[in-house]
C-alpha cells in the first residue's frame, strides 16, 4: 500500500494492481482511511483501491474545506483526486458521509461512476438543526466529548476500534464542523431517481445513526438497487463486520452474475454455439463452463471501457498470434456480429502480420477467408454486404 500526501488534494492511499479497475473508498465523518483497513486488502486483489480522507481527517489538509461546505464540495475533491490519478471512470463505495458523496457523484456525475456501494448511509441525515448545533459545539468546545461518545454511536455494545476513536479525537475541529455543515445542507431524496450505476445498499441492523429504514429508502429510490442488512453491525460496518462487508462488496463489484454473462455470450457468439456448448456440458466440464460465463463473459466482455467491436479486434489479434485457429473461426463470426466489415477484419489480421508474425497471420487469413465465404453463402444474394 502506498500513502500519498497531496497538498491541495485529499490524502489518499493506493493498493492493488495499477492495471486493475479502480475502486474509490470513502470514509465516515470522524474516521480516516483506517476505517477500511480490514476490507481494502481483500478488495485490492481484483481492484486498484484508492482510499481517501475527509478534509482535516487522517492526513488530509483542513483547509480543503470551510464553513458552509456542501456534499457537492466534497464530491468535487474526489473528482479532482480521480483526475490527478488519471482515473476517468471508477467504482465507488462509501460509509455514511462518504456514502452521501457517492450518491451525489452517481446522481450528478453518472459518466464517472461505473458501480456504487452505499454503506450505512442515507439520502438525508435527520434534518439540518442537529448538525448545525453539532458544528457550533465543535467549533466552540473541540472534539473531546464527541470522541468519547463515539463508540456508542458507531458500534454495538462491547465492541470498539481504539484507532478509529483516536482518529476522531485527532480530527481538525474546524474541518469536522464544516463536514457537519455539509450534512446539514444535504438532502438527496429528490435527486437519485436518475442513478443508473449498479447499486448495492448495506445497512447495519443495529445502526442508530442511519437505521435500516434509511437504507430501504435508498434501495426503493434507486432503480434496480440491491439491499443487504448486516446482523450484529452498527454504523461502522466495515470495521465491525469486515468479512461480511468484504463478501458483499466483492460480489457486487465483480460485475454481472453468470446469467448476465451468458446473455452477452449469446449476443456475441450466437445462440447456436452457446446451445451446443451447453448441450455438451458434462459434470467434468460444468465448472469450466460456469467459469467462462462468469469471468470471460460476465466480467470482461461486459466491462463498458471497451466496445464489443474493439474487443473483437483484440480477440482476433490474440487468437491469430497464438494460432488458436478453431477459436479464431468462431470469433470471426463474432466480429461480424459485432459490426466489423470483412475489410476491417482483414486490416486487423494484416496488422497481426506486422507485429505477431507472417506465418500466424497467413493461417489466420486462411481461416477468416473460409468463414467469410461460408457466411456469404449462408446469407444468399439478399443478405450480402
Amino acid at each position: 500500500m502506498t500513502t500519498h500526501p497531496t497538498g491541495k488534494l485529499p490524502h489518499h492511499t493506493i493498493e492493488g494492481p495499477d492495471s486493475a479497475p479502480p475502486l474509490l473508498l470513502g470514509p465516515s465523518l470522524g474516521t480516516s482511511t483506517a476505517l477500511w483497513d480490514a476490507v481494502a486488502p481483500e478488495l485490492a486483489t481484483a481492484r486498484r483501491v484508492v482510499r481517501w480522507d475527509l478534509p482535516g481527517h487522517g492526513g488530509s489538509p483542513a483547509e480543503l474545506i470551510g464553513p458552509g461546505a456542501t456534499v457537492a464540495d466534497l464530491a468535487g475533491l474526489v473528482l479532482a483526486l480521480a483526475d490527478a490519478l488519471g482515473i476517468d471512470r471508477f467504482a465507488y463505495a462509501g460509509v455514511s458521509l462518504g456514502g452521501a458523496v457517492g450518491l451525489h457523484l452517481a446522481a450528478r456525475h453518472p459518466e464517472r461512476v461505473t458501480s456504487l456501494a452505499l454503506v450505512c448511509t442515507s439520502l438525508h441525515f435527520g434534518g439540518a438543526d442537529a448538525w448545525r448545533e453539532r458544528a457550533a459545539t465543535v467549533r466552540r468546545e473541540g472534539l473531546a466529548a464527541l470522541a468519547e461518545s463515539a463508540p456508542r454511536r458507531w458500534f454495538t455494545p462491547g465492541f470498539t476500534v481504539p484507532a478509529l476513536v483516536a482518529d476522531h479525537l485527532a480530527a481538525d475541529p474546524g474541518a469536522y464542523a464544516a463536514c457537519c455543515d455539509a450534512l446539514a445542507a444535504y438532502d438527496l431524496r429528490d435527486g437519485v431517481a436518475s442513478i443508473t450505476a449498479p447499486t448495492l445498499v448495506l445497512a447495519g441492523r443495529e445502526d442508530p445513526a442511519t437505521p435500516p429504514a434509511h437504507a430501504r429508502e435508498i434501495a426503493d429510490a434507486v432503480a434496480g438497487a440491491s439491499l443487504v442488512e448486516l446482523a450484529g453491525a452498527s454504523h461502522l460496518a466495515p470495521a465491525e463486520r469486515p468479512a461480511a462487508v468484504s463478501a458483499a462488496l466483492r460480489a457486487h463489484f465483480a460485475g454481472p452474475a453468470a446469467g448476465g454473462g451468458t446473455a452477452v455470450r449469446r449476443a456475441v457468439l450466437g445462440d447456436a454455439h452457446v446451445d451446443r456448448a451447453q448441450a455438451a456440458t458434462t459434470p467434468f466440464t460444468a465448472r469450466f463452463q460456469d467459469f467462462i460465463s462468469r469471468y470471460a463473459w460476465g466480467e470482461i466482455w461486459t466491462d463498458p471501457t471497451l466496445s464489443h467491436r474493439e474487443r473483437s479486434m483484440i480477440t482476433l489479434t490474440a487468437l491469430g498470434a497464438h494460432g488458436h485457429l478453431a477459436e479464431l473461426a468462431l470469433h470471426v463470426r463474432a466480429a461480424r456480429r459485432n459490426g466489423l466489415t470483412p475489410e476491417e477484419i482483414g486490416a486487423v489480421l494484416l496488422q497481426t502480420a506486422v507485429y505477431c508474425g507472417v506465418p500466424a497471420a497467413n493461417a489466420a487469413f486462411g481461416v477468416a477467408q473460409r468463414v467469410l465465404a461460408e457466411e456469404e453463402q449462408e446469407a444468399g444474394p439478399q443478405g450480402r454486404d
